[in-house]
């Protein structure tokens, strides 16, 4: 029986990778997968039409629901620029700021720059499936298939660092397969590129440790005799340098961050790690990330990368970093098995069972990354439990007017007196981005960055508060009374819902005492 005619079967990692340079016999093209293998023609139209689609879908799924907290703390510190800040690095803020300037004060403003880089993504995944020995088909599957993905969904749908991180970890990824491959020149853009991320994230340097371990424990070791190495790691630290002053010069505050989050979400981050490694891209596409992992193993120059994902999930274990913090990683597995895969679908019947499974997985993926279900109905969907940034992105204008309803009932001469006061930086972006609507005073926080914009001025002599520890407030001043709650109108149990609304008034110490004590990391 003919192999088209055959029933389809799971495919086998194995003999998926048996021959990984099978498919790269086309016609000579610009460069080379190695030493003699010319690679495929980049499939441009229909990778293009992909891209094109993720930024469409993008587009149009951009202005429902509303911020998410990350996107208003990012548009908060965009308004004061800087080098850095004590949680993030000064990127996303950047981009938030020049989103505002150019697309105008607006949640769909913000969202035009995550979801053309999420359309970046999609091309340079389907780039790396080529640079590793993928056809035309490979690199549409590879296209489509992170496409579809609830990581490049959620990325693109908001303003989060994590979005902004993807291009620069392809990129990086597709730079150390061409200098791994001998071409050292690679090793100078895989530099730069690095250097660029830390002004995101600076979990860049997991995916170079993981990656430098790989190649002492697997090789190619010659590689480290190559001074263009050496001069890629130097102009990494040199584009890298001004973000490293800044935070030498103020106490290594993302390790400060690092060390809160462990205590704060550590022991969740952990139990959360391997299911989400499934649910990051799904399922079918797991299944070909097992496959790329293998392919990578057999080709003796890129064994490290084979060994960089497994490393870099014990280093986030062990540091209780979030599942996502490794999602580079399985973005190169899942093109590293795109070939593979592409050449088992030679039948009729495996192409629609793969084809299918993407099908399938998409279609999960929009419902759960993308706002598709009414924010009415979203309480008890499983959505609302997988999802936090659908959750967290819902109530605000609402939260804003809850608050503006209590400083309402204050008398004028109380108002001129009046600050506000939050327990976290989204609750801090949401009355710094509507309260212009309804006349309310300045906010503060101590949250993060935040603190450090420091107290209200020693003439406020009354709080209006949101927190969930009122406890600590009344211990602050002399008295403190609820006057409301919060109420996102929708009945979602998110993180602000039913939170008390406190009038608190004569703080008993100077507020340069108390500020201190007010400061929280998270």
């Amino acid at each position: 029986m003919s192999e088209s005619s055959s029933a389809p079967h799971a495919p086998d990692a194995s003999s998926l990778s048996a021959s990984h340079t099978a498919d790269t016999t086309a016609p000579a093209a610009s460069h080379t997968i190695g030493p003699t293998v010319p690679a495929a023609p980049f499939a441009r139209w229909p990778v293009g039409a992909v891209a094109l689609a993720t930024l469409a879908v993008l587009l149009i799924a951009s202005p429902r629901y509303g911020y998410h907290r990350d996107e208003l703390y990012f548009r908060m510190l965009g308004e004061r620029p800087a080098l850095g800040y004590f949680d993030t690095p000064p990127l996303t803020p950047l981009i938030a700021r020049a989103s505002i300037a150019v697309f105008g004060d607006t949640v769909v403003a913000l969202r035009v720059v995550p979801a053309l880089i999420a359309s970046l993504v999609v091309v340079l995944v389907a780039l790396l499936a080529r640079e590793l020995g993928g056809d035309r088909r490979a690199q549409i599957v590879a296209a489509a298939g992170i496409a579809t993905t609830t990581l490049l969904l959620i990325g693109g749908h908001s303003l989060l660092t994590l979005g902004v991180d993807l291009p620069l970890w392809v990129a990086a990824a597709l730079f150390a397969v061409r200098a791994l491959r001998g071409d050292g020149r690679w090793w100078l853009a895989l530099g730069a590129v690095a250097g660029v991320a830390t002004y995101n994230r600076q979990l860049i340097v997991l995916l170079l440790v993981s990656v430098g371990v790989g190649v002492l424990a697997a090789g190619p070791r010659e590689v480290l005799r190559d001074r263009r190495l050496w001069l890629g790691a130097l102009l990494a630290l040199v584009i890298a340098a001004p973000n490293l002053v800044y935070q030498a010069t103020h106490g290594w505050p993302q390790l400060v961050m690092a060390g809160a989050l462990e205590a704060d979400e550590g022991a969740d981050n952990r139990l959360a790690f391997v299911p989400l490694q499934l649910l990051l891209l799904g399922p079918p596409q797991a299944v070909v990330q097992v496959v790329g992992a293998v392919r990578l193993w057999r080709e003796p120059r890129l064994r490290c990368l084979a060994l960089a994902y497994p490393l870099a999930c014990a280093l986030t274990l062990y540091s209780g970093g979030r599942p996502d913090y490794v999602a580079g990683l399985l973005v190169l597995l899942f093109a590293a098995g795109c070939g593979p895969v592409s050449r088992w679908m030679s039948g009729a019947g495996r192409r629609a069972l793969v084809v299918g499974a993407l099908a399938v997985n998409a279609v999960l993926s929009v419902v759960i990354a993308l706002p598709v279900i009414p924010p009415s109905a979203l309480e008890g969907t499983p959505v609302a439990g997988i999802n936090e940034v659908a959750r967290e992105s819902i109530g605000w204008p609402e939260f804003a007017a809850r608050v503006a309803g209590v400083v309402g009932g204050l008398t004028p001469q109380e108002r001129a007196r009046t600050v506000l006061l939050t327990d976290n930086y989204g609750e801090a972006g949401a009355l710094d981005r509507y309260g212009g609507d309804y006349g309310l005073p300045e906010v503060h926080s101590g949250h993060n960055e935040l603190y450090r914009r420091g107290p209200p001025s020693p003439s406020a002599r009354i709080a209006v508060v949101v927190t969930d520890s009122p406890g600590g407030y009344s211990r602050a001043f002399t008295t403190c009374e609820e006057r409301g709650r919060i109420d996102n109108g929708v009945g979602l149990s998110n993180e602000e819902q039913h939170l008390p609304i406190l009038v608190c008034r004569d703080p008993l110490r100077p507020w340069q005492l108390l500020w201190p004590e007010m400061r929280h990391h998270s």
